[in-house]
């Protein structure tokens, strides 16, 4: 055979939980990056701690491109069962390079097998010989870059700084399976007549790579974050590891708590006294924290709920991805009261909305929502450094007096701000009704009135006209409009980039509530709105209409717990 791989190729590594399928994939990302590709990485993982077949995608192109691709370029199995997992994936143009065991290979591997070749490479066997079965996943990450026929010095470079900790020893056998690996790897690419013409862009060597976990959780440093108190439940608890590891350098107070209920409490108790605090979890986590969501409301203490998603209901699918917290995040909570909901869709935003839910949540005194999911906090993104860098940090508390009252009637519905020990002043907080003062009070014809529009004009004076306005793609001018939010932004992007189709029009969302002002006249606008979530109702779309009473003509949902993949969304819109 004789193939050219150019523009962007995709490598999917796949075996069991437990074969290193990781470490490969992150070896791969690193010393690619180093070469000047731009690298993406995306798990597909089951939930169980052995067995089951995993598998990790690393796209790799010339431009940046973080979306979920269907077809397969190089499938590199660990285990043969992997061929009939990944099937649907495999193109006429697939290279497959692993173990070819053809004792236990399925009806599927045959049929694969006999539509091309298998570069059949025993990474086990070559790591036995070179002194143990752990440098196996050297050897493959070696063999994938010898056939992409990059610079081996830059990979034996990035072992010698990846293990210098493990001693001398550890680096020079790892070296001699990675030169192993790729001696094998250049040499099948000869053989088969494989050559990759991707150009390296000298820039991207000094983009760092950064979970969608670690992007938030520098967003939370960056915006002043000093407290944390969580629940671990994926994919969210990266979060919370990030910053126990960061925590005591960067000033972040961090508490695992014994449940969902004591995190939030925790994390409200903290702002009460003038933290920035934030909490994370997925959807189950957040079932149970809805009731001090509206003790955050009333007691009008700021809090960040960071929300992670996954398919439910219930435990539902745990590792998998999903759009279905939404709705959740906009009616959580008993009563009638304003909230931000922000929905970023790269790293970059992930960082720069979780700064800004943090000042947002302290300039308004409310419950502030940033929703990801397990696609966006698993994944591994190349990011440039600048797009990294420290806000400045505004703090909301007023020194109090004698006449200090916590929820004094004023003009913008933003009452002065103290906390115990600033100042002279009484700090008094209630979660029943209350006067100006903070006490309890059945006051039904005025102030119960008053207090309730006083919360409520704060969505309508201030998240309002401060809300972020979709970033807009496509052809601006198009008549037909494609709504995404989230981490649905690449992928739709690239779809309708991929179509050809002058009509389409992109805006994808950052903030999901309350909308921007411009939202309505741009859907009354369009001769056709579709929207893309990964849920099986349309959420999104829901709030939508009954916001702008605009109609959402196509609800384009996927709920099986995989991402959208730019193969499905270009046959869909076309």
């Amino acid at each position: 055979m004789s193939i050219k791989l150019s523009k962007d190729f995709t490598i999917v590594v796949a075996g069991q939980a437990g074969q290193g399928i990781e470490s490969v994939a992150s070896v791969l990302a690193h010393i690619l990056k180093k070469q000047g590709y731009h690298t993406y990485v995306a798990k597909d993982v089951m939930s169980r701690v052995r067995g089951g077949m995993n598998s990790i995608m690393v796209r790799v192109s010339n431009e940046r491109n973080d979306a979920y691709r269907e077809k397969i370029d190089l499938f590199v199995p660990l285990d043969p069962r992997a061929y009939a997992h990944y099937d649907k994936r495999f193109t006429a143009k697939t290279i497959f390079m692993g173990v070819d065991d053809p004792a236990n290979a399925t009806r599927s591997h045959a049929r694969v097998a006999k539509k091309r070749d298998v570069i059949a490479i025993n990474f086990l066997q070559i790591a036995h010989d070179v002194g143990n079965r752990l440098f196996a996943n050297t050897i493959a990450a070696g063999a994938i870059l010898g056939l992409l026929g990059t610079d081996p010095d830059v990979g034996t470079h990035y072992l010698r700084s990846f293990f210098r900790r493990k001693g001398e020893d550890i680096v020079e056998k790892n070296i001699i399976a990675f030169e192993k690996g790729f001696t094998i790897g250049a040499h099948a690419a000869f053989q088969e007549g494989i050559e990759v013409t991707l150009t390296p862009k000298n820039d991207v060597e000094d983009y760092i790579f950064l979970s969608g976990a670690e992007a938030i959780g520098f967003g939370a440093l960056a915006g002043g974050c000093n407290f944390i108190s969580s629940y671990p439940m994926s994919p969210a608890t990266g979060i919370l590891t990030f910053l126990a590891q960061n925590g005591k350098e960067c000033g972040v107070l961090v508490e695992q708590a014994t449940d969902e209920i004591g995190a939030i409490n925790m994390t409200l108790g903290a702002s009460f006294a003038g933290a920035r605090g934030i909490v994370t979890t997925s959807g189950g986590g957040f079932d149970l924290m809805t009731e001090s969501i509206s003790l955050s409301a009333i007691t009008e203490t700021p809090i960040v709920v960071h929300i992670a998603q996954r398919p439910g209901p219930a435990t539902g699918l745990p590792t998998r991805t999903a759009q279905e917290d939404l709705a959740l995040a906009r009616h959580g909570g008993h009563g009638e009261f304003a909230r931000a909901i922000f929905t970023p869709g790269t790293p970059d935003q992930m960082f720069d909305l979780m700064a800004h839910a943090l000042e947002i949540a302290d300039k308004y005194q409310v419950p502030v929502f940033i929703l990801t999911d397990q696609l966006m906090m698993d994944s591994l993104y190349c990011v440039p450094q600048a797009s990294l860098s420290q806000r400045e940090v505004t703090h909301y508390i007023d020194e109090t007096d004698e006449t200090y009252r916590r929820y004094l009637l004023t003009d913008d519905g933003i009452s002065p701000r103290g906390i115990p020990g600033f100042g002279r002043g009484l700090v008094h907080a209630d979660s029943d009704e209350h006067t100006e003062d903070g006490r309890i009070t059945e006051d039904m014809e005025y102030l119960r009135k008053e207090m309730v529009e006083k919360r409520l004009f704060k969505r309508k004076e201030h998240l309002t006209s401060c809300a972020l306005a979709p970033d807009i793609s496509g052809n601006k001018k198009g008549s037909t409009l494609i709504i995404c939010w989230g981490s649905n932004k690449g992928v739709v992007e690239e779809a309708v980039d991929l179509t050809k189709n002058a009509d389409l029009k992109v805006a994808h969302f950052t903030q999901a509530y309350p909308l921007h002002p411009s939202v309505a006249e741009m859907l009354g606008d369009a001769h056709k709105v579709i929207v893309v979530e990964n849920n099986a109702t349309g959420q999104f779309a829901d709030i939508l209409e009954v916001e702008t009473g605009e109609v959402v003509h196509e609800r384009l949902g996927k709920w099986n717990g995989e991402p959208f993949s730019v193969e499905e969304l270009v046959s869909s819109l076309k």
